[in-house]
């Protein structure tokens, strides 16, 4: 039996819940950088988004392609209330980890989540985010060139830098292929928070 990590508990509890009241987001300063996202990604139908708290960057998404059909994943229930309001049924709580759709999705995105799981678990996780996709994946999250943990509101083991575009890269090899990427600098877009992304989509051949 899989045991559940100590930040899976930190983040479905108290800690989590005061997250969600802090981090309140206008949706609409975020359409910019995802219009320019689904700009990239033709065909979109179906889209994921593995952490989605209280559902601000679905509420953007939304607002720039109503016809898409949104599902987040969140473990916090206090986020999950606010999520529901944004995608309805398609909130679903969980945790990253224990996540098992019965359905795939042309695209899968998580926006400053992985930064915060237990290290041990990504390999999982990025073997769950190629197999959850039909086709595109999308990662923005903080980044340093080599794995470092810094604190975290006064928390150890909460917050992790490291390369995870590149470690996913080099999880599946030649079976993705980069599309973009780029760095959302706070300096000129403070609803970010100097975050790296990366675009990637999985090879047909």
């Amino acid at each position: 039996m899989r045991v559940i990590t100590e930040q899976e508990q930190f983040w479905a509890g108290e800690f989590g819940n005061e997250y969600t009241h802090r981090n309140q987001i206008d949706a609409e300063h975020r359409q910019p950088f995802f219009r320019q996202i689904l700009q990239q990604t033709p065909n979109v139908k179906t889209l994921c988004e593995l952490g989605a708290n209280r559902g601000h960057n679905l509420a953007a998404i939304a607002s720039i392609h109503p016809e898409i059909h949104l599902t987040g994943v969140e473990i916090n229930p206090t986020a999950l209330a606010e999520l529901q309001k944004v995608c309805g049924s398609g909130a679903i709580q969980s945790s990253i980890q224990e996540f098992q759709p019965k359905q795939s999705f042309d695209l899968v995105f998580t926006c400053g989540v992985l930064i915060h799981l237990n290290p041990d678990d990504l390999p999982e996780i990025y073997q769950k985010l190629y197999d959850l996709s039909d086709r595109y994946i999308l990662m923005n999250e903080y980044f340093n060139p080599t794995p470092v943990e810094l604190e975290y509101r006064g928390n150890q083991g909460k917050l992790f830098k490291r390369d995870f575009a590149g470690e996913f890269l080099s999880h599946h090899g030649d079976r993705i292929q980069v599309m973009d990427y780029g760095f959302l600098w706070k300096v000129l877009h403070p609803t970010w928070d100097n975050t790296v992304w990366t675009l990637f989509e999985k090879c047909t051949s």
